[in-house]
């Protein structure tokens, strides 16, 4: 992109993916601070018409607030990159991989991050017996926000899953332990968080009003906080990705620094301003406003 701040910045919100609620929720508050920045915004509702609306908008850069299937796994990146739209968060390769639960541990592997095992299966083999030994976790291995996932506990019997979910899941052991997070700005890993919950953190412990408690920085050993901003970092480089992403963990405390584990890597975390990323972006002392600017500064469409 030039080196001249640019004016006209497109906030590409709502998609067709499940997490079209998400994601108009993300994009108006982005819009709201990109235009306290001081940038002239305009909100694009991404459809099938999306070249044609981009074509009419003329944006120096594109804000991509969108989350799920079609809208951060590489395929709207690609639409910008063919459109020679600078945009915001990872490119076309960096977002398909993060977006794919397995090949983002196949990346961990290779790089000596550490996760827990899983398979993908057909629905039809997760429903006629225990594909793994429980306890264990049936997730889509392409969607967000804890759409679509069940738990398997000792002594339960195999799930039977909603018709909407796709054939193909994952089924991973289960990582029992606290929630914790760290977002990555750049090539900053900001702080950790601690996320408690009464339960599963599922898709209303998320966005549900009360649904969660954010503990930050996050009251753990220094050993494991070090950890965690290490991996995230690593994460964040070893897939490829810029701007910001958010990388999830598990700790369980009973087994120290071996029961850390990596879930996984978000290269679209949410973006309303309680949300995880820039809550913590605030602890450090970037307003939202501010972090608005830096991504809209920081966007590219070269890769």
């Amino acid at each position: 992109m030039s080196s001249r701040t640019p004016q006209t910045v497109a906030v590409l919100l709502g998609g067709p993916s499940a997490e079209r609620e998400v994601s108009l929720s993300s994009g108006k508050e982005c819009a709201t601070a990109l235009r306290v920045a001081g940038f002239d915004v305009v909100e694009i509702d991404a459809g099938v018409d999306l070249v044609e609306q981009l074509k009419s908008a003329k944006p120096d850069v594109a804000f991509n607030a969108l989350h799920g299937r079609w809208c951060e796994d590489g395929v709207v990146q690609g639409v910008l990159e063919w459109l020679r739209i600078p945009y915001t968060h990872s490119g076309v390769l960096a977002s398909a991989t993060s977006m794919d639960k397995q090949k983002t541990k196949d990346v961990y592997r290779t790089h000596g991050l550490p996760f827990v095992k899983s398979v993908l299966a057909t629905k039809a083999q997760i429903e006629a017996g225990h594909v793994m030994t429980p306890p264990y976790v049936v997730k889509p291995f392409d969607e967000g926000s804890s759409v679509g996932i069940y738990l398997v506990m000792e002594g339960d019997t195999p799930p039977t899953l909603a018709d909407g979910l796709p054939d193909l899941m994952m089924v991973e052991t289960y990582a029992p332990g606290r929630e914790l997070t760290t977002a990555v700005m750049g090539d900053r890993a900001l702080t950790v968080t601690d996320i408690v919950v009464d339960g599963w953190y599922d898709y209303e412990a998320k966005y549900g009003d009360g649904g969660s408690k954010h503990i930050l920085p996050a009251d753990i050993p220094k050993e494991i906080f070090d950890a965690c901003i290490d991996y995230a970092v690593r994460a964040h480089d070893a897939l490829g990705c810029r701007g910001l992403s958010r990388s999830d963990y598990r700790w369980d405390e009973s087994r120290g620094l071996d029961g850390l584990i990596l879930l996984e890597t978000n290269t679209q975390p949410g973006m309303t301003p309680t949300s995880l990323a820039p809550e913590q972006a605030a602890h450090v002392g970037i307003s939202f406003p501010e972090l608005m600017t830096w991504m809209v500064e920081d966007a590219s469409c070269d890769r």
